[in-house]
């Protein structure tokens, strides 16, 4: 018998001794240096080695030797623990809703936090196809002038929200929420590029992740609350309204349905657009869809009873410059913005945006 193999049967008898016999332990037999240098197997050699110099982390690959040669330090938990550290890299992971993902919903999230709420975007050129002179005839008649609103302008929009507060487990939150869009005059230099509208918006509302799923959708959000929007402008030119709405979002997969019903709260003075829901009507729908890093919208809205209404198509890239994305924005319809509730045109702008709706 070789001294090879004659050392590698007193290595397999001395930790034979090692194990429990009858329920009792028995005092290890520790190997030296010149038995471990007997193994054949590299694995089981550099697990002896590890061993007799005490070194607690045993390469990934050596967890079943370490198991066959019943080391004293090789206990379950750390079995277990360096099987995970070898998992298939394959393994799909765990991905994040498109409500849960914006709403923090998650239980770990900070219940005081500010994050984006609309789109925040900049249109560096937008097109109207038909250009909406009334609301300024009067102003500019007085002084002898015509408007001269050029139809291709800049727009921006920016919008977040912050919570002030949320339960334990981050279901129900109540929310503060600012948009500021601006219609911007840029181009039109024979008339000092003025800012031609701007519409603010804060919103005040409960949010709720009911978490009740069928046929494949899941409902995870239940928005309440009150919303005002107004122009800021004052007389002739100013446009204002406020609201109670509802907002439920269902998702399935990479798609999502929003669905936001509101009723016109009345003025407490003169209402300056009694007639604004003939046009914006009692709610409106959005559909969205996210593929590859793009996120893909279309928006309905208006009367039915009137036949007045408008469409959004929007189209926002995966980041192209940093964290900043390409967006395309389509309108048709009335009501692209406030002072234009009751003008009927078509736009198209394309620019950057910060971030996409889900």
């Amino acid at each position: 018998m070789s001294s090879r193999i004659f050392s590698f049967h007193l290595v397999a008898v001395l930790l034979w001794c090692s194990s429990p016999v009858n329920g009792r332990e028995i005092a290890p037999i520790e190997p030296d240096v010149n038995q471990c240098h007997g193994l054949a197997d590299p694995v089981e050699r550099l697990a002896c080695y590890d061993h007799i110099s005490g070194r607690q982390e045993k390469p990934a690959t050596a967890v079943g030797t370490i198991d066959r040669l019943n080391l004293p330090d090789a206990d379950e938990a750390t079995v277990q623990a360096d099987q995970a550290a070898v998992a298939p890299e394959h393994e799909e992971k765990k991905t994040v809703s498109l409500i849960d993902g914006v709403w923090a919903f998650d239980p770990s999230s900070n219940r005081a936090m500010i994050t984006t709420h609309q789109r925040n975007y900049a249109l560096l050129a937008r097109y109207s196809t038909d250009v909406n002179e009334t609301p300024y005839s009067a102003l500019f008649d007085a002084y002898g002038e015509s408007s001269g609103t050029d139809p291709l302008e800049a727009s921006f929009q920016i919008s977040f929200k912050t919570r002030l507060w949320a339960t334990e487990s981050r279901r129900l939150g109540v929310w503060l929420a600012y948009t500021q869009e601006s219609h911007w005059q840029v181009y039109n230099d024979d008339n000092s590029r003025p800012f031609r509208e701007t519409n603010y918006q804060p919103e005040l509302f409960l949010s709720y992740r009911p978490g009740l799923s069928w046929a494949g959708f899941s409902w995870n959000l239940l928005n309440l609350g009150y919303v005002h929007q107004s122009n800021g402008q004052s007389e002739l030119i100013s446009r204002s309204w406020d609201r109670l709405f509802a907002e439920f979002g269902v998702e399935k997969d990479n798609f999502g349905l929003f669905l936001k019903l509101w009723t016109h709260l009345p003025e407490v003075d003169e209402d300056e657009n009694p007639d604004i829901t003939d046009y914006y009507g009692y709610g409106d729908l959005t559909l969205l869809y996210r593929w590859g890093g793009h996120g893909l919208s279309l928006k309905f809205g208006g009367n039915p009873r009137t036949g007045k209404g408008s469409a959004e198509f929007s189209w926002v890239t995966p980041p192209i410059i940093g964290p900043l994305r390409g967006y395309i924005q389509l309108f048709s319809g009335y009501g692209e913005s406030m002072i234009d509730y009751n003008w009927y045109q078509n736009t198209v702008g394309i620019g950057v945006a910060l971030n996409d709706l889900y």
